[in-house]
């Protein structure tokens, strides 16, 4: 019998961001925090779990998401918990409890966790950028959440994307859109598909954003929404529209539009990448939510917000070639053969005086750490052999460009350093 360890995995659908790719991830937060804090968003964390019923309530019993892909499980105290399978029942939930001056606006990076059969950009475990804004129920601030979804987009050199938007209606027009748009699929059932087939009754808007070709034949001649909304919602879409008109970013209607969560009320939107396959192209969207903190225990308050996919958007920088982020390089790699007491301590006074360095490990010869300085991409090499130990010296080697090789005091190497890696270098202009 064989005592072989089979080596660990990651679990299906999961995946793992490694040095140098995930130097990517964090220009792609630095970007997205650029563009949303400038209009007065601010970091919030929020637990990946919850009590279950936080999404129960929110985003409803009756959504694929609640009944076939939430982890949901019970912990060691019995209480029913859910890992968060989208960011904005969180943050919701976490206005309900600790009630923070309106207007309320934040920001998120997290983790969701949705049980769904994984395809290229979306994991079991994937990655949402987020913003929420509670208080106002100005559609101004419509423009303002989806304009800053379109500035992010823009400002990693995405041109290929498109808006589609729509409106959902309120408590006064919906009740009487779903009664005609029931009335026309039940005259249909039979031409749905066999999962819509069966719950018309109980929420017909699943049929609308259904790919299927049966329910797309069906839902083609169903009422738009739009057409029936009250005045209250029908003036605030036309704002919405006039505004994003204003600003530049381009839209269209989509009137089989729903969104999939119980909460969206009045402005639904989804960004799609026409660079990525149509099937899987949807790189961001949201919505706003009026009932949303009511639902979840809190006063009557408006809500607005988004989320999007971190692993669909580097996708769709993939396809279209943009946003290529290079690691930021390392300024010096200390070579060390006279112990290692000068590398230790000259890799500690290079970086606390702000420049990136490493050095060799386990007492190896001069020309394996140089092997190593040049395979580390780092624009100089710092020698300390037992000449400059004896001087109290570093020896300065360029290995990248063209330069002398010099001797400098040890009291002067991280002067001789900045000098040489210093705002003349692109690369490193780029990180500083």
């Amino acid at each position: 019998m064989s005592d072989r360890i089979e080596p660990a995995r990651a679990p299906s659908g999961t995946h793992d961001v490694l040095w140098p790719e995930s130097a990517r991830w964090e220009a792609l937060l630095a970007h997205f925090a650029s563009v949303v804090e400038s209009a007065g968003y601010g970091l919030a964390h929020t637990p990946i779990f919850e009590d279950a019923r936080v999404f129960r309530r929110g985003i409803g019993e009756g959504s694929e998401v609640v009944g076939k892909e939430m982890y949901e499980f019970e912990d060691r105290g019995g209480r029913s918990l859910a890992l968060r399978p989208e960011g904005t029942a969180s943050l919701v939930r976490a206005y309900v409890q600790h009630r923070p001056t309106l207007p309320w606006k934040a920001w998120y990076a997290t983790p969701a966790f949705r049980y769904e059969r994984p395809q290229a950009g979306r994991y079991r475990q994937h990655h949402q950028l987020g913003v929420e804004a509670l208080g106002p129920a100005d559609p101004d601030l419509d423009v303002e959440v989806i304009s800053l979804a379109d500035d992010f987009y823009r400002s990693l050199g995405l041109r290929r994307f498109k808006l589609r938007i729509n409106s959902m209606g309120d408590g006064s027009c919906r009740p009487g859109y779903l009664a005609l748009l029931t009335d026309h699929l039940v005259a249909r059932r039979e031409e749905l598909c066999v999962e819509h087939a069966g719950r018309v009754d109980a929420n017909p808007l699943r049929a609308l954003d259904c790919k299927r070709d049966e329910c797309r034949s069906v839902t083609g001649g169903a009422p738009h929404f739009i057409d029936h909304l009250c005045g209250e919602c029908r003036g605030a879409f036309d704002r919405v529209l006039a505004g994003l008109d204003a600003l530049g970013v381009a839209w269209v209607i989509d009137h089989r539009l729903v969104r999939g969560f119980d909460y969206y009320t009045r402005t639904c939107f989804e960004f799609g990448s026409d660079a990525l396959d149509s099937a899987q192209n949807g790189i961001g969207g949201g919505g706003r939510y009026d009932g949303l903190v009511e639902m979840l225990g809190g006063p009557s308050t408006p809500g607005i917000g988004f989320g999007l996919g971190i692993e669909r958007i580097l996708l769709a920088c993939d396809a279209e070639g943009v946003f290529p982020v290079a690691p930021p390089p390392l300024d010096a790699y200390i070579i060390d053969v006279t112990g290692g007491d000068a590398a230790r301590d000259l890799s500690a006074l290079l970086r606390r005086a702000g420049l990136r360095v490493e050095q060799a490990f386990d007492g190896r010869s001069m020309k394996s750490q140089l092997k190593s300085a040049d395979r580390s991409g780092a624009r100089l090499a710092l020698i300390v052999g037992s000449d400059e130990l004896e001087q109290d010296a570093v020896t300065v080697r360029t290995m990248r460009g063209v330069g002398e090789q010099v001797q400098v005091p040890r009291a002067d190497v991280v002067a001789a350093v900045r000098q040489t890696v210093g705002s003349t270098d692109p690369i490193r202009k780029e990180h500083l």
